[in-house]
């Protein structure tokens, strides 16, 4: 038995003897000079859910009409934009903006019907036809402050939520960082 546990062992030095000799002549890995840029893979908040399926794409389509660059969804800035839809339930569904800081809003109540995202978004675009881009202003009694923060050229993000107001809905999307600053034109 000794003998057969001398054998194993003596086979088992060889062994490991034979892994780092091998381990010492095995050249380095070839590395390119220039390696491939890899940009990491979204978090899986940050991907648009598919409840809001369209609400990105509608707001980019807006942002490209005008040569600016694509927003990215914001799990955080969705996660702000639910919980105030949420408070806004929670108190009969009056519209008033959150006042968070450093962040843009839009809000949009649907009246006794149901919008998709794209739908949403598309109630602030239309507002672009009273805006006036050669000066940044707004045709007198009419809004612009929800599309100009669509286009607005620094924002980066956006998130949104939803809920239901009986046969209504409310509306949030948040963006980062914010636009509409007074004096400032969206692009």
């Amino acid at each position: 038995m000794l003998s057969r546990l001398a054998t194993c062992c003596a086979i088992l030095l060889l062994f490991i003897a034979v892994l780092a000799t091998s381990a010492q002549s095995t050249p380095p890995p070839i590395v390119p000079n220039h390696p491939p840029t890899l940009r990491p893979a979204p978090k899986a908040a940050d991907i648009e859910p598919p409840q809001f399926a369209g609400m990105l794409a509608a707001h980019n389509r807006a942002r490209r009409a005008v040569g600016l660059s694509d927003l990215q969804w914001s799990g955080e800035l969705a996660v702000i934009a639910q919980a105030w839809a949420e408070r806004l339930r929670g108190e009969h569904c009056v519209m008033r903006h959150s006042g968070a800081h450093g962040i843009g809003e839009n809000l949009t109540w649907a009246a006794r019907q149901h919008l998709s995202p794209a739908e949403v978004v598309a109630t602030w675009v239309q507002e672009a036809g009273s805006f006036n881009p050669a000066d940044g202003s707004c045709a007198p009694g009419a809004v612009c402050g929800h599309y100009t923060q669509v286009v607005w050229r620094n924002t980066r993000t956006v998130g949104c939520g939803m809920v239901s107001c009986g046969d209504s809905e409310v509306w949030v999307c948040n963006y980062a960082p914010p636009g509409n600053y007074v004096g400032e034109r969206p692009y």
